[in-house]
């Protein structure tokens, strides 16, 4: 059964969304099997792509909306929102 979630994540302030951050952000998203989309003002990038989460230039204490479509959609933000506070 397919699922979908959404949820709002703020990035730690003074974490910027730059190539560390990113990659592993990246790598967590595709740990899961959903469609995941990460969202930042008025961009919207696929999550499993690196190129297109630097592309957001997110900054820290920015809000990210991130929204998963797929069989573990739930888990997947959980994973996300636990890779994002490993960082504070």
């Amino acid at each position: 059964m397919l699922t979908s979630s959404e949820r709002l994540l703020k990035l730690p302030d003074g974490v910027d969304l730059h190539a560390r951050p990113a990659a592993v952000f990246t790598r967590t998203a595709l740990a899961h099997e959903s469609k995941i989309t990460v969202g930042a003002g008025e961009k919207e990038a696929d999550a499993k792509s690196l190129l297109s989460l630097l592309a957001l230039g997110a900054k820290g204490g920015s809000v990210l909306r991130l929204r998963a479509e797929g069989k573990d959609a739930e888990a997947a933000l959980d994973a996300l929102g636990a890779a994002l506070d490993a960082f504070k």
